[in-house]
């Protein structure tokens, strides 16, 4: 049906957003004859702005009657995928999704898979394969043997029991994936047993999903409520997009001019999820942040709100690239961040003091650090500090509403301990070190996000290598965040997993001191030992602290 163009995307529908692994684990559960839920479409007569499928359709001969699909988008496009080997459109980039498939699996699943519901799924690929930074390359063959299906490696492909699962579903026979397995005769004992699994995994062809269908009688306003209460009991939606289906039930063809903005964003590097975009529109349009309000709000407000939320999101970007020196999404804590950085631009018309700008940028720096919007009810904290713009309130203000949160706007070392890349921190150890003036150990090229090529592009540097630790520490303790340094990929390589003590000099010779003491790392003798680790993390989060403290300007 989609093929063929007769099941349709409604305007309100989200993105494709699926991780490979999703898809990898729908396979499993559909080939061990699990239930995989209903599909929610609606038959209508009624002209509705549609989106496109993540997957190519044909043009549908019944233009009279249209079907629309509701609840089931992301099943349903991964399997499309999947069964005819077509990449899928993910932001106007095409993706290919390559599941392999074990002829040697265990009977038995190894193990349950835990998914993750947060608001990383549009992510571009970060964590859309099957490695896992903490185990050596020994560990992931025996947990992928034990397997059914995962994401595609070219290791993987090259073994002979691990087949294609696109060319199984294209193809009706076994003798090309049993050749290749080093299956030549009926006597051997892999025959029927590879047999019977290709046979089963043929079976998710014929997986029959229910289907319920809403009549045509429903007006488009019902169905839009139907879509939002469905797709808010399993929490299978964000907030964001069950406001968008509310806002295109109200706006018809709104979704267009989302989408066009947020491509312009993408292409000055600056990619945000379309809910960013939502909620900007709703802080400017309401002072506050929460998407509750979209339903009373009618499509005139609603235009001017997105007409008002343009030039607030710019004014945020630009303030961010150029003041703050934020010129990535990966380098903010939260990107509601822009939002209260907007709303303060469109509430001061654009005309900002150069001492407001000042205090604003330090704002903007500590609250990045400080994790404003990344911890607790995130929400509540952006409605406060909006609330504060709109009553006239400035940077001083938002600073003082920030330390009544966190309790002090500089950082402790102690703060540091136990963090990894992930905290809010090493984003702004990263903007320190590069203002200091670090750059890669070999090419003497200064840090950035957006080097090109592999030996350019920036890696985090284990300093003491995991392979070095791993006998003496927990795994944890190998990714502190004093433990990481920025450099590029290719001198990375070079130094594998060697310790600092024998790589150090290496590096002194080509860069000198100054290589080290822009990334705050010691170079005492003493603290290059193993032994010694501990100690080199306390000496080296002690000088991080002290260079943050100096780059927010807090005392």
């Amino acid at each position: 049906m989609i093929q063929r163009g007769e099941l349709r995307l409604p305007e309100m529908q989200r993105q494709y957003v699926w991780k490979k692994t999703r898809v990898r684990d729908l396979l499993d559960s559909l080939y061990r004859e699990y239930p995989s839920g209903t599909i929610l479409v609606w038959d209508t007569e009624t002209v509705v702005q549609e989106r496109g499928f993540g997957v190519t359709q044909e043009k549908s001969a019944f233009a009279s009657s249209t079907r629309l699909l509701l609840d089931g988008q992301q099943r349903l496009t991964s399997l499309s995928a999947v069964l005819r080997g077509e990449p899928v459109t993910v932001r106007g980039n095409k993706k290919p999704i390559e599941i392999l498939f074990n002829l040697e699996h265990p009977d038995a699943p190894a193990f349950v898979t835990e998914v993750d519901e947060d608001e990383d799924d549009d992510d571009d690929d970060e964590g859309d394969g099957e490695e896992t930074p903490d185990a050596s390359k020994d560990e992931l063959q025996e947990r992928f043997e034990r397997m059914a299906f995962v994401v595609g490696t070219k290791k993987l492909e090259q073994l002979p029991h691990w087949v294609k699962v696109s060319d199984v579903f294209r193809s009706d026979g076994d003798a090309e994936f049993l050749a290749r397995s080093g299956v030549e005769k009926v006597t051997d004992a892999r025959y029927k047993k590879y047999s019977e699994r290709l046979a089963k995994l043929r079976r998710i062809r014929k997986y029959v999903y229910r289907m319920d269908v809403l009549p045509r009688t429903l007006s488009y306003e019902e169905v839009t409520e139907i879509f939002v209460r469905v797709n808010s009991l399993g929490a299978k939606l964000r907030s964001s997009d069950l406001a968008l289906a509310q806002i295109t039930a109200r706006w018809p063809g709104s979704l267009a001019t989302f989408l066009e903005f947020q491509r312009t964003c993408d292409d000055k590097g600056f990619p945000l999820d379309l809910g960013v975009h939502l909620k900007n529109l709703v802080a400017v349009g309401s002072g506050q942040s929460r998407f509750r309000t979209v339903g009373t709000m009618s499509v005139e407000t609603l235009k001017a709100s997105w007409a008002a939320a343009v030039p607030a999101m710019e004014y945020a970007l630009n303030f961010l690239k150029n003041n703050a020196g934020i010129g990535s999404p990966a380098l903010l804590a939260s990107p509601f961040l822009l939002v209260a950085l907007g709303y303060f631009g469109h509430k001061r018309g654009y005309a900002v003091s150069a001492s407001d700008a000042e205090d604003l940028r330090r704002w903007v720096l500590v609250a990045n650090a400080k994790g404003r919007y990344s911890r607790g009810s995130t929400e509540s904290f952006l409605d406060q500090d909006l609330t504060l713009i709109k009553e006239g309130g400035g940077p001083k203000e938002l600073l003082d509403r920030l330390r009544l949160q966190v309790g002090r706007l500089d950082i402790a070392p102690e703060e540091l301990e136990g963090r990894n890349r992930r905290s809010a921190l090493f984003k702004t150890m990263f903007l320190a070190f590069r203002a200091a003036g670090a750059q890669d150990w070999s090419s003497n090229i200064g840090i950035a996000l957006d080097h090109k090529g592999n030996q350019h592009k920036l890696q985090f540097h284990h300093l003491f290598p995991k392979a070095v630790l791993r006998k003496h520490y927990p795994a944890r303790d190998a990714d502190d965040i004093a433990n990481l340094a920025f450099i590029g990929g290719k001198t990375n390589r070079q130094i594998s997993d060697r310790e600092p003590a024998k790589y150090f000099p290496e590096v002194f010779a080509k860069s000198t001191s100054a290589a080290f003491d822009a990334q705050c790392i010691p170079t005492d003798s003493v603290l290059l030992s193993v032994s010694a680790y501990r100690d080199f993390l306390a000496e080296r989060r002690t000088r991080i602290a002290a260079r943050l403290n100096a780059f927010l300007g807090v005392p």
